[in-house]
């Protein structure tokens, strides 16, 4: 039986909610209210370890889920969301070379499961906006504004647009412009220095660690790519 870790932030009245699982890098819950993202917690878990075992990562997909709550943090600037205040204590982690490919991996599948879920969609299913929330075109662009910005905290990428103009500045169709920013991210990644790997810095007044980056890369992603999936499945 495996015990996961949960890493909590909402604000001081507990409401709107966002659940880190560290010991599954890339996994989130969340709610309106702490209580509803704990409650949504195994689910989240059990839709991680099978999109990992779709990929090829060893997961015993019949382990019970147990978890516990490591920390609950309610003082911040943006709870719920994905602070970027914060710095849990496993964000404080050397990002190692074996890991940083484990993760990169990770990265891979969520881009192409991406693309085998909208790729098909219309200009007009694409832009098309529900009645609460954005429109699936509107979901991509900012999933690739944000994994561009937080990449920023390693310095411009040559070749790309400015953060801020990766979108505006797009060459050629949305998810093949997303797949070029992609392979330019993940060979910055690559060529991180263990020093980079290794010590905090801080990047728009925030502390980071290259382990936290590519936490809330792949959180980010997750996260998108879940509520993308639902709302697809919800319209057939």
């Amino acid at each position: 039986m495996t015990c996961y870790n949960l890493y909590l932030e909402s604000g001081p009245r507990r409401k709107k909610t966002m659940v880190h699982v560290l010991d599954l890098l890339g996994c989130i819950a969340n709610g309106p209210t702490t209580d509803e993202a704990l409650d949504r917690t195994p689910a989240a878990i059990d839709a991680f370890r099978r999109f990992l075992a779709r990929h090829g990562e060893a997961v015993d997909l019949d382990d019970p889920i147990e978890t516990q709550i490591a920390i609950h943090i309610t003082e911040g600037i943006w709870l719920g969301n994905g602070d970027p205040s914060i710095v849990f204590d496993p964000d404080l982690k050397p990002l190692t070379a074996e890991n940083g490919e484990r993760f990169i991996g990770r990265l891979e599948w969520m881009g192409a499961e991406m693309n085998e879920l909208v790729g098909g969609l219309s200009p007009a299913q694409l832009e098309e906006k529900p009645a609460k929330g954005r429109s699936i075109q509107s979901i991509l662009e900012h999933i690739l504004e944000s994994e561009y910005a937080y990449m920023a905290a390693f310095g411009r990428l040559a070749g790309l647009p400015g953060q801020g103009s990766i979108v505006k500045k797009r060459q050629g169709d949305l998810l093949t412009w997303m797949d070029v920013v992609r392979a330019r991210e993940i060979e910055r990644l690559r060529s991180l220095t263990p020093q980079e790997r290794s010590e905090p810095f801080i990047h728009w007044k925030y502390t980071r660690t290259a382990y936290k980056v590519m936490r809330r890369m792949l959180e980010h992603q997750w996260e998108h790519l879940v509520e993308m999936g639902a709302r697809l499945q919800t319209a057939t």
